[in-house]
């Protein structure tokens, strides 16, 4: 069986809407509150969607099917680098991190832009603790894993299927 690019981009939109969708089910209905690098990885994981949103909808052909393939490679490359960060600051030692303090609409409020971002990427306490597992995995691993695989699905369903 053959999809075609636009095909391959939908199932990835589909993809990133459903992972966002369960990160919105955990937030509001079973009470797991997002720290800071939870929610710069939803905005990476709505970016990547929009990508390929955009792409199914454009339905492209060979050089602008390539630019959706790297402007998908390079969204998931920053959600599974803020993942991977994220990652790493939970196979810290416990009370090896600082404490985040304040909350995330407080500090843009007070903060540039660009000192907020610093600060979040620091990581804190509230970054480091794993509230969520599913086989062995926290909830920012299984979004690495995600964000690697819709990285490589768009780059192959772009650049293969755009040949």
């Amino acid at each position: 069986m053959t999809i075609s690019i636009r095909q391959a981009n939908a199932l990835g939109f589909a993809a990133c809407a459903a992972m966002f969708g369960y990160a919105l089910y955990e937030q509001h209905y079973a009470g797991l509150a997002p720290c800071h690098l939870c929610i710069f990885q939803r905005v990476g994981v709505l970016v990547l969607g929009l990508v390929f949103l955009v792409a199914a909808l454009h339905a492209p052909r060979r050089g602008g099917a390539r630019v959706y393939g790297v402007l998908t490679a390079l969204a998931a490359a920053g959600t599974a680098g803020i993942a991977g960060r994220h990652v790493w600051l939970q196979q810290q030692p416990p009370g090896s991190v600082p404490a985040c303090g304040a909350d995330l609409d407080f500090m843009m409020q007070i903060m540039p832009l660009q000192d907020v971002i610093v600060k979040v990427f620091t990581g804190g306490g509230e970054c480091q603790k794993i509230d969520w597992q599913l086989l062995g995995l926290s909830m920012p691993g299984w979004v690495l894993i995600a964000a690697v695989a819709l990285g490589a699905w768009g780059v192959w369903g772009n650049w293969k299927k755009g040949e």
